[in-house]
């Protein structure tokens, strides 16, 4: 019998982020795996929010929960139906359980937490695709999370992009 595994998908939104959602829905969700969406939000928390998330991030939210609006705002978080509808697809035409998990603070290090917390089996991330020069100056948060997770992590990048 196969393991139910634990796929977690960095999220921001960005296109590269949506290639690697659809990447890993099409090549790695399976019948009763669970799907992580895992945002990261780089501001720091209204002091008035449970100071607990800024450690240890939201709880977890089902993708029925997500989908509300307050729920949304509640976690800084824009809607984007384009994923949610993927997610959605997936989630009825896989069986699969989708999952979303909201940090704050620095990409990189939340990334790397986040495998160790959910106890994640993989990784899958987009990559912005930043040249030689702009990786040195800004860092990469891919370069990190290659270098640091203690699960394998897939880079996709988007088909759009030119090298």
């Amino acid at each position: 019998m196969v393991k139910e595994r634990k796929i977690g998908v960095a999220m921001d939104f960005s296109k590269s982020s949506k290639a690697a959602l659809k990447w890993a829905i099409d090549n790695m969700a399976d019948k009763g795996d669970t799907l992580y969406v895992i945002h990261i939000n780089p501001n720091s928390l209204d002091e008035s929010r449970n100071i607990l998330w800024a450690q240890s991030g939201s709880p977890l939210i089902p993708l029925m929960e997500f989908r509300e609006t307050e729920v949304m705002k509640k976690y800084e978080v824009e809607k984007d139906i384009e994923v949610l509808d993927m997610l959605d697809t997936v989630s009825r035409q896989k069986q699969i359980s989708v999952i979303i998990k909201v940090y704050w603070g620095d990409a990189r290090e939340k990334l790397c937490e986040a495998v160790k917390d959910l106890k994640l089996d993989s990784m899958v991330m987009g990559s912005r695709g930043l040249g030689s020069l702009q990786r040195i100056l800004l860092g990469s948060v891919t370069n990190y999370v290659l270098s640091n997770a203690t699960c394998p992590v897939t880079v996709v990048k988007h088909p759009d992009f030119k090298y």
